[in-house]
């Protein structure tokens, strides 16, 4: 028997209508009005008894969508034996047999190569031997200079993109960085002084003179605010690169003076570009403009006097108690600061210089150059 699938005897299927069907095809006898076809009596073979049913057997190589004409089959106690696959049958619109390949011309020979080749094709193995030929023809072997340079211009890719991913942490990544590092250091400060002592009542004895300020190396003790510019970073002791430059601080060179102290230079540095940038923009302070710094103790406000915009990097009498190049006649209460020039590089110094003009107690409050009054 055929190969196919079983359905219940006296189920007459009633095909679908494709565009190009027409009557005449084997099994089929006419279109209907509705645009479908009627089979003839009984084109898909005999009935046969199957698990003690009476069934018929379809031709699975078809195509077309068959549907039962009466009720749709399910998979149920009625028919246990029926696959879903029986709701819809693909068959096709012609049962006979496929047109015949042309018979080959020529001689033996001849035959024998048309018959190879008809079997080659149908094996998958064929297939790809022949489509490795078609390929072999159309793209020849690469040579050696080609698989360089090749390899040359991947590499040259790799070092592209690991560079722009270089670039994007110094300038963005490390900015983020130093921010929350800067913006934790700030907020502990300013929580330590709001905790201070209160200031003493009139009547009550005078405090012990303070002491010189001396803090812990790497750890924040200021505020340094820069109002024209509306900014403000905390102050840590030292210089170092990793520990305090880095995280956006601003680092007080130690041993140079310190806000408090009757005379001295109180000298910092901060970077320009990259890791939170805090004297990225000194260049744009002149003379009359403020420099405050906050302390546990008050507030201590300088005015610009000058500065120098290029200087070596080993020119470190700009932090001297009297720097040089700042125009003082004789010791004072100064500020330096201190940063890299040009931008995105460290070949030179940019220099500012202040000079102490009110030192004023946290218990009368910020001094106008903050609050703006």
């Amino acid at each position: 028997m055929a190969r196919g699938v079983r359905l219940p005897a006296g189920r007459r299927p009633v095909g679908r209508a494709r565009p190009g069907d027409r009557p005449g095809l084997t099994g089929v006898t006419a279109l209907r009005p509705d645009g479908r076809f009627q089979p003839e009596a009984d084109p898909y073979g005999t009935v046969q008894q199957y698990g003690g049913r009476p069934v018929q057997t379809v031709p699975e190589d078809a195509w077309g969508v068959y549907e039962q004409a009466q009720e749709p089959l399910v998979d149920g106690p009625e028919y246990p034996w029926l696959p879903d696959q029986t709701l819809q049958l693909r068959l096709p619109l012609d049962l006979g047999a496929p047109a015949a390949e042309p018979a080959p011309t020529g001689g033996r020979a001849e035959r024998r190569r048309a018959a190879q080749g008809r079997t080659s094709l149908r094996s998958g193995s064929g297939r790809r031997r022949a489509a490795g030929r078609a390929a072999g023809r159309v793209r020849p072997k690469e040579s050696v200079l080609v698989v360089a340079a090749r390899g040359v211009g991947e590499l040259c890719i790799t070092l592209g993109v690991v560079m722009l991913l270089f670039v994007a942490y110094q300038l963005w990544w490390t900015n983020v960085q130093a921010d929350a590092a800067a913006d934790g250091a700030r907020n502990q400060l300013e929580q330590q002084f709001d905790a201070a002592p209160p200031p003493v009542t009139p009547g009550q004895p005078a405090p012990a003179p303070p002491q010189p300020e001396v803090f812990e190396p790497n750890k924040g003790f200021a505020i340094i605010y820069l109002p024209k510019l509306g900014l403000k970073f905390p102050i840590a002791e030292g210089t170092s690169k990793s520990a305090v430059l880095d995280k956006g601080l601003v680092g007080h060179y130690a041993g140079t003076g310190m806000p408090g102290d009757k005379a001295g230079n109180f000298a910092l540095a901060a970077h320009r570009n990259t890791h939170g940038e805090p004297f990225r923009y000194i260049n744009e302070l002149g003379k009359g403009d403020k420099i405050v710094v906050e302390t546990a103790a008050g507030y201590y406000t300088y005015e610009v006097t000058g500065g120098i915009p290029e200087t070596s990097p080993n020119n470190v009498s700009v932090i001297k108690p009297v720097p040089n190049g700042a125009g003082y006649a004789g010791p004072g209460r100064y500020i330096t600061l201190t940063t890299c020039t040009p931008e995105f590089t460290s070949k030179f110094r940019l220099i500012v210089f202040g000079k102490m003009i009110e030192e004023r107690p946290r218990a009368q409050g910020k001094p106008a150059a903050i609050t703006g009054g």
